[in-house]
């Protein structure tokens, strides 16, 4: 084969692998598109639910013992699952439209740092919202208590229905490895340094708000910070012990999207404080800023969790030889 054919030969496999990881990377996202979008559903059945259906008393005890039961959305237990999904579901909506942005960026203006965040978000996207998306599906169902398992009610397929996207398109396992051993140290560690920086300067321009800086912008701060240090562990580490990294690989896919969903809230935040204070749209940005607080004081926090099980290394996860399973 002549010099030119040969080029035009490499020049076309190399489109083809390019055409064949970016529709692979679309399915990804597609993915967890898929897992949060089934939360969604699964969450407006179980509102519903906990609106209709009479169980058990508020408390303290009514004035009228023998009165009709209170609708289940009245029990602290149940608010706190509704709250658990709608948090995690209209962050997640969020992070999809600024992908999206992200992806448009790239497209229609070539904006190669727009291209980097995508790379670098793809597998915590992937990952992350199916995981977590799953892990609502069930908070709903749960909900029904034993109705839930009734093929009548649904319930049981959003489950089953969410409970394969953590697999397609590559396990969520494979995911965190793809993000550790890969996305992370791209290009130098460019694009998660390009990350950090946007939070940073999100946080300067909105911190003199005192009300922003207690609710979202300090604990996004917090959580941030806690991802770098999982981030310079990993850096450190690696090249010594490569299991000190890929044992950790789970917890920082996790710890990303808590981040990511931290920095959406914190962005929604904005929006509805300065639409308040125009007194715009009042109930429905007052009920965003309370589901933001909530996050940020309920989910966000478990960044601190993933980061203690990241700095034990492999030590832990290693222990045992593979006879002693």
């Amino acid at each position: 084969m002549h010099d030119g054919a040969q080029g035009w030969l490499l020049g076309e496999l190399h489109k083809g692998m390019r055409a064949m990881f970016t529709m692979m990377n679309e399915a990804r996202m597609g993915v967890g598109m898929q897992g949060y979008a089934l939360a969604a559903g699964a969450y407006q059945n179980a509102l519903a639910y906990a609106g209709d259906r009479l169980q058990g008393r508020a408390m303290p005890e009514p004035e009228n013992p023998t009165g009709p039961a209170d609708p289940l959305i009245v029990h602290p237990d149940i608010r706190r699952s509704l709250m658990d999904q709608k948090s995690f579901i209209e962050g997640a909506r969020a992070l999809a439209m600024w992908v999206a942005h992200l992806i448009d960026r790239y497209h229609r203006t070539g904006d190669d740092q727009a291209e980097g965040l995508v790379s670098l978000l793809t597998p915590v996207i992937k990952g992350f919202l199916t995981d977590k998306g799953l892990e609502s599906t069930i908070l709903a169902q749960q909900i029904f208590g034993g109705h839930g398992y009734i093929e009548e009610q649904g319930m049981s397929q959003f489950v089953r229905d969410a409970r394969i996207t953590p697999i397609y398109e590559g396990a969520n396992g494979v995911q965190a490895l793809d993000l550790v051993g890969r996305k992370l140290p791209a290009d130098g560690g460019k694009h998660v340094m390009a990350f950090f920086q946007s939070v940073r300067d999100f946080i300067k321009e909105h911190e003199s708000d005192e009300d922003l800086n207690r609710d979202f912008l300090s604990p996004l701060k917090d959580a941030s910070k806690e991802l770098q240090t999982a981030a310079m562990f990993f850096l450190e580490r690696g090249m010594k012990n490569p299991d000190d990294a890929l044992a950790g690989s789970y917890d920082f896919m996790h710890m990303f999207g808590h981040v990511t969903l931290g920095l959406m809230w914190a962005r929604m935040a904005v929006v509805s404080q300065a639409a308040l204070k125009a007194g715009t749209q009042t109930d429905f940005h007052k009920t965003k800023l309370a589901t933001g607080r909530y996050y940020m004081q309920r989910q966000l926090p478990a960044t601190k969790m993933h980061l203690a099980r990241i700095l034990t290394g492999a030590a832990p996860v290693m222990a045992l030889d593979a006879e002693q399973f």
